[in-house]
């Protein structure tokens, strides 16, 4: 185990990214911050963060939710 120092952050997300989000730190039982270390974490090392099977389910979720947004709209979006 690693020691660290969290700090509180506001974080502004698109809904329908932020509920799949939730609802996959949900099916893997780690908190929402967790979920969003491990991402960034494996991002910064070049790595893919999901297995393949963790992937089927955010496919589940994105339909459940409705998020149809993809990376190629990332630093695209625009606020009603």
């Amino acid at each position: 185990m690693v020691t660290v120092e969290r700090t509180q952050t506001g974080l502004r997300i698109e809904k329908n990214v932020l509920k799949v989000l939730k609802g996959l730190a949900e099916y893997l039982d780690v908190s929402l911050g967790d979920l969003v270390e491990g991402i960034a974490l494996h991002a910064f090392d070049g790595k893919a963060p999901f297995t393949p099977a963790t992937l089927d389910k955010v496919e589940q979720l994105k339909a459940v939710y409705g998020l149809t947004l993809t990376s190629a709209d990332a630093h695209r979006l625009t606020e009603r």
